[in-house]
């Protein structure tokens, strides 16, 4: 059975960080991507980083570069998302998926339709 779980989501103060985890089973972990989104209320799914498990390559979204790094840990399957100098707009819930591998990641890690497996999410509010 394949299992996404994020943990690590909580109330922190602008300015302030936390670290996500994905923890992943039920599949080759080295042959997937694992992507973050988030989703605020009354908004859509948004990519925010994604990480190829077979190359290392990330991906960030222009409002997360230099904020947010994504990292993967092949030994425990699991993905962090490390986020640094959050803002207010960074409150949603986060939501990590997998995708499998392919030669057009780099232009589809974004689109929601591209993962096969999702998490259940975790709620990350940042108060102003």
């Amino acid at each position: 059975e394949v299992q996404l779980v994020e943990s690590g989501g909580g109330l922190v103060q602008a300015g302030g960080s936390l670290r996500l985890s994905c923890a992943a089973s039920g599949f080759t972990f080295d042959d997937y991507g694992i992507g973050w989104f988030r989703q605020a209320p009354g908004q859509e799914r948004e990519g925010v980083s994604c990480i190829s498990n077979s190359d290392g390559r990330t991906y960030y979204a222009d409002s997360v570069k230099g904020r947010f790094t994504i990292s993967s840990d092949d030994a425990k399957n699991t993905v962090y998302l490390q986020m640094n100098s959050l803002k207010p707009e960074d409150t949603a819930v986060y939501y990590c998926a997998a995708m499998g591998l392919g030669p057009t990641i780099a232009t589809v890690w974004s689109s929601r339709g591209e993962y096969d497996y999702w998490g259940q999410g975790t709620q990350v509010t940042v108060s102003s």
